[in-house]
């Protein structure tokens, strides 16, 4: 792909740094070393895209999606990996997905839930991380069953077991651990939705924003996000996404 120019340096560093904002609840994306250091693969494209600015990178850490995307007006980061949901584009401008995540429900043994459209109906009760982007498509396409919003996966799982949800929603990775943990469950097959993990730029920095869109291609077709995930060991639950046009369209009424 193209030389960064100048203008394209001043978008995404101004401060002479990418300052790469990471969301760490998603253990498919980002993680820590046995020393407490960051990786993943989200890690490796931030100091990627940094090397092709010809900059260095600071890692500026969220402890979910919802707290990272709430701070893209306030100057604290220039690209954020996350999540790309309709509402998150208010202030974000997104790339098209790098990653793609299955997300769908855990419930209990005895429920007579049974499939993905089963959950949605009424007398249903569904727990989810609300700020995560998945939480935030179920706001938005639920129609009989109530959902709650708690504010992390843990807290979520917790509450299912303690106040008797019928539904836990969330990643199938992330879900798969739960159900060995948590007695008497199962996961319902299939998926409610494809997350679509995607990079983006606060609002405004257009030759960033264009250059960081390209980025994100370059980096699907030349290899190198099949080889993250082969090399952080995550090809259970993430698949590399399409390219834009061909299925990996910038989100519009999806999510990620």
């Amino acid at each position: 792909m193209a030389e960064a120019s100048s203008a394209v340096v001043a978008d995404l560093a101004p401060t002479g740094r990418l300052r790469a904002g990471l969301n760490f609840s998603n253990v498919l994306l980002t993680a820590r070393d046995a020393a407490g250091r960051p990786t993943g693969v989200a890690f490796d494209l931030a100091h990627e895209l940094g090397r092709r600015l010809g900059v260095g990178v600071d890692i500026i850490e969220y402890p979910n999606p919802g707290k990272l995307a709430e701070s893209a007006d306030q100057n604290l980061w220039d690209v954020g990996f996350l999540g790309a949901e309709p509402a998150r584009a208010v202030l974000i401008d997104f790339s098209a997905a790098y990653v793609e995540i299955e997300a769908t429900y855990l419930v209990r043994n005895e429920s007579p839930l049974s499939t993905i459209a089963d959950v949605d109906s009424d007398g249903v009760r569904v727990v989810v991380p609300g700020k995560a982007a998945y939480g935030l498509w179920l706001t938005a396409n639920l129609k009989r069953a109530k959902l709650t919003g708690v504010d992390t996966a843990d807290t979520a799982a917790q509450r299912f077991m303690e106040e008797n949800f019928d539904a836990l929603a969330g990643l199938r990775d992330r879900l798969s651990k739960d159900v060995t943990k948590l007695s008497g469950t199962r996961l319902l097959e299939g998926k409610f939705a494809s997350v679509q993990q995607a990079a983006g730029t606060p609002k405004g920095r257009a030759a960033g924003f264009a250059y960081l869109c390209a980025f994100i291609e370059d980096v699907k077709a030349t290899g190198l996000v099949a080889k993250l995930i082969e090399t952080h060991k995550v090809g259970h639950g993430l698949t590399v996404a399409p390219p834009a046009g061909l299925g990996g369209e910038k989100p519009t009424t999806s999510i990620a």
